[in-house]
């Protein structure tokens, strides 16, 4: 017979119970991105890269000149901007507010010796290199006074830094010979293609190609520096930067290496940008950029390479699908679509994901028939833009004539029914979501799709809440194992 202390109940002496168990307390993935960290865990990183290079390099062979500015450079810009965060927030945990400011120097510095602003035309060959080090360079100057600060007091340094870039491009303009030195408002015109040896990439496909290449330099560049000691030191400064001091782990230096790898990526990607506007301005770097970058890394899942160019893409194409240039439509098929993959993602179960959806639908089509009946008015508004899913949301949503404030009337109940939803739970949670969206989608109809520019703002900030309130880790992010 097992005496009491072989009970499975009981601490077993010499093993660690709760880290035996570590894999247990972490809940497999389930849903779409569940899938999608599968896929990212058993797909080699090779192959991955393999194939993020060979779907874009076939972009130029079906898109338009403008479409592939629009979503295949600016996409791979992105992407850049955002491993270059990676490596400063993602990999070091440093909470770097001040990163567009390198994006901004390095676009500048590029624009001063590759432009006739000043009649300096330095091939790319010889400005880059000398720019990307010099971004680094600065990046190691701003980490010095700041290796001993961390979180909050680290962000607002940073922060300060970022803002005070932009001031001094925008208003702190000394003249140099009768010109100003940056510019001012107006910034730096006419600046120089990309030129190495004496070749000039001024076609958008001869841009695209070069970036795509690299950008898959720095991604393989990356894979490496992840996998080696440096990597795995910067992983232990991320999660505690106590404990690794504690172990002899030299966090002051690594913390001075993630602000100048970090810093490097964002001149390289600034000088990128300039060459391929051949136009730049203190508006180009202001704070929605941040923002636009913290949340590609966030969306993909920080510390992830794969998730950095899933989260630039998405992001990219929905600013683009809610340009205001764009057919209203278009923005249209984009909301409907979010909302789905939010209800999916969120409820996980297809039979709960069918129950709602199914609800949403009779409660709209008995709702337009019982207010037609009783007061024509209120649906007798017109879908904005047409098409296949305009057409079938006229017959679906409530959208009123002659009555201008329902619409804010609209916005302000959804906000109310959103925050109700967070407090409710189980069941009652499940019933309280038919209506909400439901009324999500009239606001949608009768307020937001008319402003594109103030919809990508609110759609994109609905989707970071919802994302950051099933998945704080992002779609392909690891999650934390804490003590319950």
């Amino acid at each position: 017979m097992s005496s009491g202390s072989d009970s499975p109940d009981r601490p077993r002496v010499g093993v660690d119970d709760w880290v035996a168990e570590v894999e247990e307390r972490i809940e497999p993935g389930k849903g779409v991105a569940g899938h999608l960290r599968r896929w990212a865990s058993l797909v080699p990183g090779s192959l991955q890269l393999a194939v993020f290079v060979g779907v874009a390099a076939t972009l130029p062979l079906w898109m338009g000149r403008g479409d592939l500015f629009a979503y295949g450079i600016f996409t791979l810009l992105y992407i850049l901007l955002g491993l270059g965060l990676n490596v400063v927030v993602g990999y070091a945990g440093l909470l770097d507010l001040g990163y567009v400011a390198f994006f901004g120097f390095g676009a500048y510095f590029y624009a001063l010796v590759s432009s006739p602003y000043y009649d300096i035309h330095w091939p790319a060959l010889v400005s880059i290199p000398i720019i990307v080090v010099s971004t680094a360079i600065l990046g190691l100057l701003l980490g010095i006074p700041s290796r001993r600060l961390l979180g909050d007091y680290l962000a607002i340094v940073t922060l300060f830094f970022g803002q005070a870039f932009v001031v001094f491009v925008l208003a702190a303009n000394p003249t140099v010979g009768g010109k100003g030195l940056t510019g001012g408002p107006n910034g730096i015109a006419d600046i120089d293609p990309l030129t190495f040896f004496g070749y000039e990439l001024t076609s958008r496909t001869q841009q695209f190609y070069f970036l795509l290449g690299v950008v898959t330099l720095v991604l393989v560049g990356l894979h490496f520096i992840s996998e080696s000691r440096t990597g795995r030191a910067w992983r232990s400064l991320r999660e505690d930067p106590l404990a690794a001091e504690a172990m002899s782990v030299p966090v002051n230096r690594l913390k001075l290496m993630a602000f100048s790898f970090g810093s490097g990526i964002a001149g390289l990607a600034g000088c990128i940008f300039a060459a391929v506007l051949t136009a730049i301005s203190p508006g180009n770097f202001a704070l929605p950029l941040l923002i636009t970058i913290y949340a590609i890394v966030i969306l993909g899942g920080i510390g992830s390479l794969t998730g950095v160019i899933l989260g630039a893409i998405v992001i990219n194409v929905s600013f683009q699908f809610l340009a205001p240039e764009n057919p209203q439509d278009r923005a249209r098929l984009l909301f409907y679509a979010v909302l789905l993959l939010l209800v999916v993602v969120g409820l996980r179960s297809w039979r709960r994901v069918g129950a709602v959806l199914g609800g949403v639908v009779a409660l709209g089509v008995v709702t337009q028939a019982v207010v037609d009946a009783v007061a024509p008015t209120w649906t007798g508004g017109a879908v904005v833009e047409g098409g296949w899913l305009g057409g079938a949301v006229e017959h679906w949503v409530v959208i009123p004539s002659g009555h201008g404030r329902f619409g804010d009337f609209a916005y302000v109940a959804l906000v109310a029914a959103i925050l109700t939803l967070t407090q409710l739970h189980g069941r009652v949670r499940l019933v309280a979501l038919v209506p909400t969206l439901y009324l999500a989608a009239i606001v949608w109809e009768t307020s937001f799709v008319q402003q594109p520019a103030v919809a990508r703002w609110i759609l994109f900030g609905a989707l970071l809440v919802a994302l950051m309130n099933f998945r704080p880790q992002g779609l392909l992010g690891t999650p934390r194992v804490e003590i319950a």
